[in-house]
């Protein structure tokens, strides 16, 4: 029974853990939220389809033409371009929207710019919690092998206040690997809340966002099959997320009236 209740509390305080990563990575979509009216149901039907669709094209690529590396390349190549896909936008950023808003009518200027500070506080987030965790970690880790563990107050007091710390510093780093996976995800769907500013930024930068991973993905070569499978396999995937993309710009001018050089979002 004791060894039950401290599986259950282990497993609790995991979860906790988890929970809370969880939470913190999704409060950095609240672009969502403002751009809840715009998000129709034939669009999320549309990026439901497409996600689905480019995920059982890709298993049966594979599966059928294989690919170098075997499935753990598939699920490397995966990881990679999701935690790419926010250092992209954040290097592209400043130029992308740098040309938004020069593009943008004169007497919307001043609005977009003042709208920055929600992308910029969602960059600092996404980058300052990892900075800060690390930055604890390593400090106190330094201050255990050069101090606490040669603490003389006993014969063990250092060693198990040493092994209390380093478990709780092991814990944030799983919290911290758990908030990373899943606010890479968040941010790169939201665009780092570039909606915020204006509605039709999200679809420009995941459309470059897309061009521009598949770009770099090239270096690994094209994947295994004739010539035609290889193109369709390379294009495939920016393509639809390009025509998914200008489908939405149409449903914002179309529907809702938004435009870059009109009317404007309140």
């Amino acid at each position: 029974m004791a060894e039950a209740g401290a599986s259950t509390s282990g497993d609790g305080c995991l979860a906790a853990v988890l929970t809370s990563a969880g939470t913190v990575a999704q409060a950095l979509g609240f672009g969502r939220e403002a751009l809840a009216e715009f998000n129709t149901p034939a669009l999320r039907s549309l990026q439901g389809f497409r996600a689905f669709f480019g995920t059982v094209a890709t298993f049966a690529l594979i599966w059928t033409y294989g690919v170098d590396g075997g499935w753990s390349s598939v699920l490397e190549d995966g990881l990679t371009k999701l935690f790419m896909a926010p250092l992209v936008f954040i290097v592209a950023g400043p130029l992308v929207i740098t040309g938004f808003i020069l593009y943008a009518p004169k007497e919307d200027r001043p609005w977009l710019r003042g709208q920055l500070k929600f992308p910029l506080m969602t960059v600092g987030v996404y980058l300052g919690i990892p900075l800060g965790i690390l930055s604890v970690t390593a400090g106190t880790w330094w201050l255990i092998f050069n101090y606490i563990y040669a603490w003389e107050f006993g014969l063990i007091v250092g060693p198990l206040l040493s092994l209390f710390l380093s478990f709780w510093l092991l814990v944030g780093l799983v919290w911290l690997a758990v908030f990373l996976f899943l606010a890479s995800g968040v941010v790169a769907r939201t665009a780092f809340n570039t909606g915020v500013v204006h509605p039709m930024l999200p679809a420009v930068f995941t459309t470059l966002v897309v061009w521009t991973l598949n770009l770099v993905s090239l270096g690994d070569g094209l994947p295994n099959g004739p010539l035609y499978v290889k193109i369709a396999a390379f294009l495939g995937g920016p393509l639809s997320v390009t025509a998914l993309s200008a489908w939405e710009l149409y449903v914002l001018r179309s529907r809702h009236g938004i435009r870059v050089r009109g009317a404007r979002a309140a």
